[in-house]
């Protein structure tokens, strides 16, 4: 303070004055030094880690990698943003955006305290950013288009360059003009391994970006416009039939990563035969005295859910979204609702203008897999494909876990073939006798408040 400044001040108020200013001082030098401490940080990285050595590749069924290289000491990619064309399943194919010529963009693998060096490359027709979602890192890398950098203009590429600070299941996907170009498939998953291993060592360890689209039949393009009524769910960017399924040996323990940047819709993912637990989500791992075991794993829009169990029941596990209409191809809501219509000479009549026309609907869609009836150019039919038994009534975001005793590889083991008398088949005229069974009457019920 000056002379001025301390006139007419008491002693008292002069030394609280002084106070006042050493302490603000130290507050200031203490969160430059915070600051400088957190640059430091940012920037500090260990060696590149190596895939079979460092950690357990994961593995993406249906999906790519991106491949790496280290330039003094740093792992360095490079993305290409550009126009795909993308077979959803068998028949059924579209233009989509995507990364390197695959819808999703391929799964990022790293481990935690890796510096990682991206070079985007935009070949689309219209400016890009990519996002990291979920990656702690310098507000200028995070890829907002407008906010923290100009958007990528086509031809252009940019460097992103940051240490990995965390470890878990991570995204990546466009940000800037994100209802297009989300919808239109450029979204990506990103695995951070963690430098130290915890946890009880898992044998496979998959991933897969769950998606929601809007195709129309004979249509050449998604809808990126559209807010509901999707009608195509995918499981990395394909839907059943075009799923692979996920190999497991009996007794292996299993990892399930889950990430979802569908844009409206939550999934809610049930695994049949088994339990399992939420171990992290896109915020870290869950402590153990906070998982319980689930069925079902609810994975929000914009988040990832890891999920784990030892596969101890050999078998074809059906793993799938649980919203029913999720499970279905190209199916709109726009149709009448013929559940119990007797069309009686209806379709007779008709035929005579539309020779091959059929009434369907009026017992439900369960038969619309094994009529083999024709479609229109660019799609398929609503629900599923061939099982061992018969046909699979779903579709859309359905695949199979196959667990086995023996493998002689992770390919696809083909049905499972159920030992004797652990199969549901047509009742003995025996057993019903036995058990006092009459398939002609009704066997009534009880009172629910007894």
């Amino acid at each position: 303070m000056s002379t001025r400044d301390t006139k007419g001040l008491s002693r008292r108020q002069m030394l609280v004055a002084s106070g006042i200013g050493v302490a603000g001082g130290a507050l200031l030098a203490s969160r430059e030094a915070r600051a400088e401490e957190r640059s430091h940080v940012s920037q500090r990285h260990q060696p590149p880690a190596r895939p079979g050595r460092d950690y357990q590749p994961v593995v993406v069924p249906n999906g790519s990698k991106l491949p790496w290289k280290v330039v003094d000491g740093v792992k360095v990619f490079h993305l290409v943003a550009e126009e795909v064309e993308h077979e959803f399943a068998p028949g059924l194919k579209a233009l989509c955006w995507g990364y390197n010529g695959r819808v999703h963009g391929p799964l990022i693998e790293a481990v935690e305290g890796d510096r990682v060096r991206f070079y985007v490359t935009n070949r689309l027709p219209a400016p890009t950013t990519v996002h990291w979602h979920g990656l702690l890192l310098p507000s200028g890398m995070d890829g907002v288009g407008g906010l923290n950098q100009r958007a990528i203009n086509p031809g252009e590429t940019f460097k992103y360059e940051f240490t990995l600070r965390q470890s878990g299941t991570l995204m990546y996907h466009s940000h800037h003009d994100e209802m297009t170009q989300i919808a239109l498939g450029m979204t990506g998953l990103f695995i951070v391994h963690p430098r130290q291993p915890r946890g009880p060592r898992v044998d496979r360890d998959f991933a897969l970006m769950l998606h929601e689209w809007k195709l129309e039949p004979g249509a050449r393009r998604p809808d990126p416009n559209a807010m509901n009524d999707f009608n195509l769910l995918t499981l990395n960017g394909k839907a059943f039939p075009g799923t692979a399924p996920l190999v497991v040996k009996t007794g292996q323990r299993v990892r399930i990563r889950l990430g979802n940047l569908s844009p409206m819709d939550h999934h809610p993912i049930h695994l049949h035969g088994y339990q399992f637990r939420i171990t992290e989500t896109d915020g870290g791992v869950i402590p153990e005295s906070a998982r319980q075991p689930e069925t079902t794993v609810l994975v929000p829009v914009g988040s990832t859910r890891t999920v784990e169990f030892v596969a101890d029941e050999p078998g074809d596990w059906a793993m799938h979204c649980h919203m029913t209409h999720h499970v279905m191809n190209q199916m709109g809501h726009g149709m009448a609702n013929l559940i119990g219509v007797k069309p009686g000479n209806f379709d007779e009549k008709v035929r005579q203008l539309l020779p091959n026309y059929m009434t369907m609907g009026q017992a439900g869609m369960g038969d619309m897999e094994e009529m083999g009836m024709p479609v229109p150019a660019n799609s398929i039919p609503m629900v599923g494909g061939h099982g061992r038994y018969g046909g699979i009534t779903m579709g859309g975001m359905f695949t199979v876990l196959k667990v086995r005793d023996r493998l002689d590889s992770y390919a696809d083991p083909g049905w499972y073939e159920n030992p004797a008398d652990t199969q549901a088949l047509t009742a003995a005229e025996a057993d019903l006798m036995r058990d006092g069974i009459d398939v002609t009457g009704n066997p009534g019920v009880t009172d629910g408040n007894a």
